[in-house]
């Protein structure tokens, strides 16, 4: 008995002791953790916006581009310039345009070529909605040729040339429309030498002879395309002379012998008739077709 007391005398310390070990250890071992999971890779979400310059667009429908650049070389180019960067008549660079760069379908450029930015300057283009949407293709499609922000898109491209129509088929047409009016012996006589420039002949002639197709609020005295007015009074009194400016209240014309008179409009009264000669010009925009401009185009540079 007394052996077997002395051994547990001796062995309780030592169990204590790796007892009190085991405690610590426990105490001061930080308990496994479980790895996080690994997120998913997240996808960069594109802001919605315009077309950056040079990106390439879906292909558009090649007449409807080509009608569109005939028309924009008719009613645009005298303000947006012929390579879109801005004309003579200061309208804006299209290049730069975020109208021009954000345009999906002629929802942003249709709006504004019918007449939705007159207050800033931009007057209504006498254009039906198919052909402005055809102007605005051709922008979108010369926005996205374009190698960098600005840069004309004619650079580094043959310069095409617009004589692909039939002169045979241009001069019937001329004789059907157009000859009650001028004459290829006449005043047409040498237009092609007088106009080395096919394009500039073709947007010439379309125009009627002249750069600004809004309608002048002056005609010049002395032209065969001076606007004359008649102005016709209740009474029977009429009075006539060319035409200086007319609106909705207010008439004034210049008289054979150098005066002019300002005549006072309400409503009807009096009746006032405008004689223009460039308005079958201005009425056969809507008619022609793209073969009728490059028919008569091809006709009239035989005319040297």
């Amino acid at each position: 008995m007394v052996q077997v007391k002395n051994c547990l005398l001796i062995a309780l310390p030592i169990l204590l002791t790796i007892a009190v070990a085991d405690r610590a250890a426990a105490q001061t071992t930080p308990p496994a953790s479980t790895p996080p999971a690994a997120s998913a890779p997240t996808q960069p979400v594109r802001r919605p916006g315009g077309l950056v310059p040079g990106q390439k667009r879906p292909p558009g429908d090649p007449v409807q581009i080509a009608r569109g650049k005939t028309l924009y070389g008719i009613a645009c180019t005298s303000c947006h310039g012929a390579d879109l960067r801005g004309g003579d008549l200061g309208g804006p660079n299209l290049l730069r345009s975020q109208v021009a760069l954000s345009d999906q379908d002629g929802e942003l450029i249709v709006p504004i070529i019918q007449g939705g930015r007159q207050n800033s300057g931009m007057p209504a283009v006498p254009m039906s909605p198919t052909d402005a949407k055809a102007v605005a293709a051709y922008i979108r499609s010369e926005v996205g040729n374009i190698g960098s922000q600005g840069k004309p898109p004619s650079i580094g491209k043959p310069a095409p040339s617009i004589l692909v129509g039939d002169a045979t088929a241009g001069q019937s047409y001329f004789a059907a429309k157009c000859s009650s009016c001028h004459s290829p012996t006449g005043d047409l006589q040498g237009i092609a030498t007088r106009i080395s420039d096919p394009k500039l002949l073709q947007n010439t002639w379309v125009a009627g002879g002249r750069g600004r197709r809004f309608g002048p609020t002056v005609s010049a005295p002395g032209s065969r395309r001076t606007i004359t007015v008649t102005i016709t009074q209740p009474t029977g009194e009429s009075v006539e002379g060319r035409l200086v400016r007319i609106d909705d209240f207010l008439v004034t014309l210049a008289l054979a012998d150098g005066t002019s008179r300002t005549v006072r409009r309400e409503g009807d009264v009096p009746k006032v008739d405008v004689h223009d000669p460039m308005k079958t010009h201005r009425d056969l925009l809507a008619v022609y077709t793209d073969k009728d401009i490059h028919d008569v185009t091809a006709y009239l540079v035989t005319l040297k």
